[in-house]
């Protein structure tokens, strides 16, 4: 009796150290020996593209997010093909940065070929995309591989969109791992980059057309809004996420928010809704008023979001081209 209970503690020592094992496989320095410019290499061409189009920070930032919470952090949303993540309703014609991903991985592979992931690419070309806007910086998490398969339903049911309300939002996050804290500290990442028309125009106007549907948007930003994005009107125009600091990652979104600046309803929402205002309003008030406060949280909530359900030893694989499954 003796033996087989020390058996059974051996094997659940087991079942722990590979738990452990697997959770640790991510490290800041997995690329010091195989790739050890891969730091250098992704922050110059990050450093090129917002050069050349500054809001283009806040859309590889949400190539990073959109990614994680579909399959994990495994760059499915990378992949082509007309089922693939990309073409899901909150990506067509939303996401983009792909073809700034094709030139982050040629730069990549020319100094160390098949060797960092796509995965991994898109986790440190976010961080530096922060960091170059004037964020905090963190020691990204690596060692993830790459997915062979694209999800398109489960982009469509589980990614947060921008309609839904706030409670369904934080249930979305809650589904991957991440709690109400970091529903508004990723919500702060909007202090960059731009948004299209078509996803908050169902603020501007009412059925009648001759006022708001959505009444907790501040009056001066609504007059220049409905002249910007007009009934039937370019559903591709775009509008500044933050009014107040559009290429600077900062508090100001937040500030926004207090003032009935918030864009979308979903950042509105967080402060003004009724729907999980009790979990979310104060949040956004210690952040408005303590940047230092916003930047870690923000920082903690990147990383914990980096870590959701990543590939890791011999799954998925090192795709030589992030479009395609080698």
């Amino acid at each position: 009796m003796k033996k087989m209970k020390g058996c059974v503690l051996v094997a659940l020592l087991v079942v722990l150290f590979l738990s452990v094992g697997v959770q640790s496989q991510l490290s800041t320095d997995f690329y010091s020996s195989s790739c050890p410019n891969v730091f250098k290499v992704v922050r110059r061409e990050v450093f090129k593209a917002m050069k050349n189009e500054m809001r283009m920070g806040g859309s590889l930032l949400r190539l990073h997010f959109h990614d994680c919470f579909v399959n994990g952090c495994d760059g499915s949303i990378l992949l082509d093909g007309s089922d693939g993540e990309k073409f899901a309703a909150p990506n067509l014609n939303s996401a983009r940065g792909f073809d700034v991903v094709d030139t982050i991985k040629t730069a990549v592979e020319n100094e160390c070929n098949g060797t960092v992931s796509c995965a991994d690419i898109l986790a440190i070309a976010a961080r530096d995309s922060v960091v170059l806007s004037g964020g905090n910086s963190w020691k990204v998490l690596l060692g993830r591989r790459d997915g062979l398969v694209s999800n398109q339903s489960g982009a469509n049911s589980g990614l947060p969109s921008p309609f839904d309300p706030i409670n369904t939002i934080i249930s979305k996050f809650n589904n991957v791992g991440l709690n109400t804290t970091d529903v508004v500290s990723l919500s702060g990442g909007h202090t960059i980059g731009r948004s299209r028309c078509a996803l908050f125009s169902n603020r501007l106007f009412n059925f009648s057309g001759t006022g708001a549907a959505d009444t907790t948007m501040d009056t001066d930003m609504l007059a220049e809004l409905q002249t910007l994005c007009p009934q039937n009107g370019d559903g591709n125009v775009t509008a500044a996420l933050d009014r107040n600091s559009t290429n600077v990652f900062d508090n100001h979104y937040f500030k926004n928010l207090l003032n009935n600046k918030g864009l979308l309803s979903s950042d509105q929402g967080l402060f003004s809704s009724d729907d999980g205002i009790a979990a979310t309003k104060t949040l956004v008030q210690s952040y408005s008023s303590n940047s230092n406060l916003f930047m870690n949280d923000f920082v903690s909530s990147m990383i914990k979001m980096g870590n959701i359900s990543p590939l890791t030893g011999s799954d998925g694989e090192i795709r030589k081209n992030c479009r395609v499954v080698n």
